[in-house]
């Protein structure tokens, strides 16, 4: 379990960071294409992302103390999660559906709006927890 955790929690980690930086640089520099094979790309990796996100949720369940670094680490986790369940996965379906059909409307940029703020929030909130993580197992102070 101790290194299921921080492996699995970087490579969500990475995931993230990759879905949103290619969205942002296919939507600002790429033609409709590269947009529809980044949605269509994000869509296909998800599974990864969601077992990885499974993963480093339940092992770092399992490890949690209660300690109140370890508990700030689980309520952040809890917010990764909703967000991902309720905004997330609804908008990469959606956002692949409406870039497949060639329909870069407004709703399309507003639900993209909306997912790359929900990324970064969850993005924000892992790294928190990485560096809580080695806090709580002695390999950085501060």
């Amino acid at each position: 379990m101790k290194r299921l955790h921080p492996v699995a929690g970087v490579i969500a980690m990475l995931l993230i960071a990759a879905f949103w930086l290619s969205t942002v640089v296919s939507e600002v520099m790429a033609e409709p294409e590269t947009v529809v094979c980044v949605k269509r790309a994000i869509l296909w990796a998800l599974p990864v992302l969601i077992l990885s996100l499974i993963l480093t949720g339940a092992s770092g369940f399992r490890q949690a103390s209660k300690a109140p670094l370890a508990q700030q680490k689980l309520r952040r986790m809890k917010i990764v999660a909703a967000n991902g369940i309720l905004v997330l996965l609804p908008s990469a379906i959606l956002l692949d559906h409406l870039a497949a059909g060639g329909h870069f409307t407004r709703m399309f940029y507003t639900v993209q709006g909306l997912e790359l703020a929900a990324g970064g929030v969850n993005l924000t909130l892992m790294i928190l927890n990485a560096r809580d993580g080695l806090r709580l197992s002695g390999r950085t102070t501060g």
